[in-house]
């Protein structure tokens, strides 16, 4: 593939070397690249091809990494990575020692700020804006927020400070491309269809455009200001209001962002100015856009594994069933049983496995929007009035509701069921996206039952028991990725705090929490291949409450304790080492216990994580041996 122009550029300032109009062919050459490399490692897809235009165009116009290009859910940078030193390193994206899949300020200067999560730009931005005003510098700083982002409450938190606050030269960059990881839903995604919709407004917009275009540049700073009052008269006119305007914000827009010539316009006169109020540019992109495969994809190649170039088929690496659809379907099941099941997700039906729960039950799928505070509030109010939620979050994005889970759920003891998907290391995402704390934020809570189920099987039994439990709070968490290939049997409901006795054996005693437990059995029986040893294994299913039973029944008769979870320090094992200190029992045996390492674990497989982790057989089989 010839990429003469890309083969150029290093970094933004050779970018910066070229013709207005290179720049079109030049973004031709920068997506054939992006489908090439990603084609190759697996990844983000279809952001980034959607703000190829963007991207260049701003490193075009602003002085960057002196202004500062602040990206919000970071996926949509992978063109942004191409441009600033770091194409030769592609190829390592996502992978263990390479690039991250995100924006990250250890990797690069240009990489102002850190987002792995999203709806985050426009606060930091702000920061910086404030920052530079009081340093008095006349740096411009700029957020990039879309892929769904401005869902979220955090956004209109941000806005709402922007517009009253003193700063200078804050611009925001609303990248409307009518997705997320699904497509969008909610008010919001409304109104803005309605700003991009309005034939009226748009014929106005370009016919200053086009008067804009034809002024001697001497002027061009002075219509920028008059076409403003001009737009507002528009909107106020056609709409009565705008929602960006009211909040202390100049809005424009909306823009078209694959012309990129009339967006170099455009931030050209914006650059051009010192301004105190906030521009917000409602940017028009289509997610996938340039690639046949991804534009006609439901989900436009958000996330894909490795594909062909030439026909987009994905290669798939496993026929099993994974335990996101091991859990939607037996929510299905139990939703056809019972009405008053529904299903609240934020943003990610696909992901979550609900997208399936929405074509059995369409009215009780509730898609919130990238808003997880919202969802477990609204799932509260659904169990007061009787209904039975289950809010289906990723591990890493439950965190965002943590107060609301305490205040709102935990206090008032209300039967809200959490499905925790993507717990544990999740790989090429890295430490943004791992699962590692539910265990322990969550054990922390008086009135809450968190399940781990260890398999294909007991994940259909989790997700039974939490539909008929309604005591209080319940949460199952499972991991990323293919299950064990099992042949499901019927539900079974498990009795609450009460594990499974695996294998009876001498010496060591393992409770194991999770899906590590055929670690567990691998190295049990290598010890009792070499050294005749047979340890006892108990998977016990729950976090909170611990079996104690079951440890009073065993723990007389070994030497050595072990525990082993998915997770951070201060979750199930601080359970268990309370009970077995509280109870002397720590006088009578050693106590291990394997948990995830006290860091941020960066990218690599989640194989190769596991390892670094000391959570495969190997290096369970390893400690083991230590402890004979």
């Amino acid at each position: 593939m010839q990429t003469p122009l890309l083969d150029k550029i290093n970094y933004p300032s050779d970018l910066r070397k070229l013709e207005k109009e290179q720049l079109g062919e030049l973004c031709q050459e920068l997506r054939n690249e992006l489908v090439n490399i990603v084609s190759q490692t697996g990844g983000h897809l279809g952001a980034g091809l959607g703000v190829v235009e963007l991207t260049v165009a701003l490193h075009y116009v602003f002085n960057t990494p002196d202004d500062s290009l602040i990206w919000d859910v970071g996926h949509q940078a992978y063109p942004h990575k191409i441009l600033t030193g770091r194409r030769k390193k592609m190829l390592s994206i996502r992978q263990k020692d390479g690039l991250s899949g995100f924006t990250k300020r250890k990797e690069s200067e240009y990489d102002s700020f850190g987002a792995g999560h999203s709806s985050t730009s426009i606060s930091a931005a702000l920061g910086f804006a404030v920052a530079n005003a009081l340093a008095k510098s006349k740096h411009k700083s700029i957020a990039v927020i879309g892929d769904g982002a401005m869902s979220a409450g955090m956004a209109y938190e941000a806005i709402n400070n922007a517009g009253h606050v003193k700063h200078k030269n804050l611009i925001i960059i609303l990248n409307d491309n009518d997705m997320s990881i699904d497509r969008p839903t909610g008010a919001l995604s409304n109104y803005l269809a309605k700003l991009i919709s309005s034939s009226g407004y748009l014929t106005i917009k370009n016919l200053a455009k086009d008067v804009l275009d034809h002024m001697p540049k001497i002027f061009k700073n002075t219509v920028v200001m008059a076409k403003q009052r001009a737009k507002e008269v528009v909107t106020d006119t056609m709409h009565g209001n705008n929602l960006f305007e009211h909040l202390g914000v100049n809005y424009i827009g909306p823009i078209d962002g694959h012309n990129i010539e009339d967006m170099v316009t455009i931030f050209s006169n914006i650059n051009a100015v010192q301004h105190d109020k906030p521009f917000l540019l409602h940017v028009i992109t289509k997610k996938g856009y340039g690639y046949k495969p991804a534009e006609n994809s439901f989900d436009k190649y958000h996330g894909v594994v490795k594909f062909d170039v030439s026909t987009g088929e994905q290669i798939k690496k496993s026929s099993d069933a994974s335990f996101t659809k091991i859990f939607s379907d037996e929510l299905i099941r139990n939703a056809k049983l019972d009405k008053k099941i529904t299903a609240v997700t934020a943003a990610m039906p696909s992901g979550t496995g609900l997208d399936s729960f929405a074509k059995k039950c369409p009215s009780r799928l509730f898609d919130v929007g990238i808003a997880e505070q919202h969802a477990v509030t609204f799932a509260a109010g659904l169990a007061c009035q009787g209904f039975k939620p289950f809010v289906a979050i990723y591990s890493t994005f439950l965190q965002r509701a943590y107060d609301q889970i305490v205040h709102d759920v935990a206090i008032q003891n209300l039967p809200v069921r959490f499905a925790i998907d993507r717990a544990g290391l999740v790989g090429a995402d890295g430490a943004t996206h791992a699962g590692s704390f539910d265990i322990g934020f969550l054990c922390h809570l008086p009135n809450f039952v968190v399940m781990a189920p260890s398999d294909d099987q007991e994940l259909v039994n989790a997700v039974y028991t939490a539909a008929k439990y309604d005591k209080g709070p319940i949460a199952f968490r499972y991991p990323r990725g293919s299950g064990y290939g099992m042949d499901l049997k019927r539900a079974k409901k498990l009795e609450i705090g009460k594990a499974r006795e695996i294998q009876k054996g001498k010496g060591i005693l393992i409770l194991s929490l999770g899906t590590r437990l055929e670690e567990v059995k691998k190295a049990a029986a290598k010890l009792t291949e070499k050294k005749k040893i047979s340890p006892t294994i108990i998977d016990m299913r729950f976090a909170k409450p611990i079996d104690e039973d079951i440890i009073k029944k065993h723990i007389k008769k070994h030497k050595s304790l072990v525990t082993i979870e998915e997770g951070a320090i201060g979750g199930f094992a601080a359970q268990v080492n309370d009970f077995v200190n509280k109870n002397g029992y720590n006088k009578e045996v050693s106590i291990d216990n394997l948990f995830l390492p006290d860091e941020f674990m960066d990218k690599a497989t989640p194989d190769e994580m596991y390892e670094m982790a000391g959570m495969n057989a190997k290096k369970i089989y390893n400690l083991l041996l230590k402890l004979i």
